[in-house]
This record gives structure tokens, sequence and C-alpha cells, in this order.
């Protein structure tokens, strides 16, 4: 029975060892990226174009009634989202871009919503993949059923 001898076993596993760190060092900087990436308002902080109800692979589109004060009332719903926080534009500006990330990863998320006229429109989207397994129209939902319950939609 032939065996290998024990410089090329060590040789192995040394080289087993080196390709895990490396995968490892792969991984981690691929989440680093993610989680740091910085976020261009010129990208994301654009003419959500909403018009009809979406549900989009990546997130959803919807229209609102913006009556006065709608604006200012889905602002502060939002900003009670946990992890939530404004990239570009205040209510006042007639749009906010606001970056959601997710609890574990970090993944961001945008939304923009816009006044445009006597509607609100809303633009809820991934960054980093292609679909977002509803998280963003769960998201939005919830917003607008609080907005619903502080009698802000119409």
């Amino acid at each position: 029975m032939s065996s290998l001898p024990r410089d090329d076993v060590e040789r192995q596993v040394g080289m087993v060892r080196m390709i895990f760190f490396a995968v490892i060092l792969c991984v981690v900087a691929g989440l680093a990226w993610i989680r740091l990436a910085p976020s261009d308002p010129a990208d994301w902080h654009v003419d959500p174009k909403v018009t009809a109800d979406q549900d989009l692979a990546g997130g959803v589109r919807r229209r609102l009634p913006g009556a006065p004060g709608t604006f200012e009332r889905l602002h502060a719903i939002i900003l009670e989202t946990p992890r939530t926080e404004v990239l570009a534009g205040t209510p006042g500006e007639g749009r906010v871009t606001y970056v959601t990330r997710s609890l574990w990863m970090g993944f961001p998320d945008y939304t923009t919503v816009q006044q445009s006229g006597d509607q609100l429109e809303l633009w809820a989207r991934l960054r980093f993949g292609q679909s977002d397994t509803g998280v963003n129209k769960a998201r939005v939902e919830g917003w607008l059923a609080a907005l619903a319950g502080t009698g802000g939609e119409g």
C-alpha cells in the first residue's frame, strides 16, 4: 500500500487552508462592500416616475392621494423604521430618498417619495441582487397602513 510522503500531505493541507482563508477573505470583503458602499444621491435620489401601482421583482411603485400634510406624516412614519435614514431631500423640497438597511447583512434598499401635484409617488427598490423577496412591498404597505391610521391617505 503506497502512501504520500509526509511533506506532500503537509503541503496539501497547507494549500487547503490557504484556499479556505482566501474564500473567507473574499466573503468578508464582499459583505464589507455591501455595508460600506457609498450611496450617491445622483444615482438614487431620482424621479420615481410612478404612473400606476406596480409590484416589481426588486421593489414596488405606489401612487396615493397627497393632500396637504400627508408627505410630512409619511416622512415621520418612515423615519420611525429601524435602520432607515434620509439619503437626500426633504418633504419641503417635494422629494425625499431614504436608505433602509437589512438587519443582518446590511443590504441597502432605497425608497424615494415625491410630491407630484396632488399625488404622492413612492418607489422602493433594492440595490444588490435581482429580487427582494417582497421586503420592499411589505415595508411600503406597512407605512401606508400606518399613514391610513393617522388619517393621512386622502
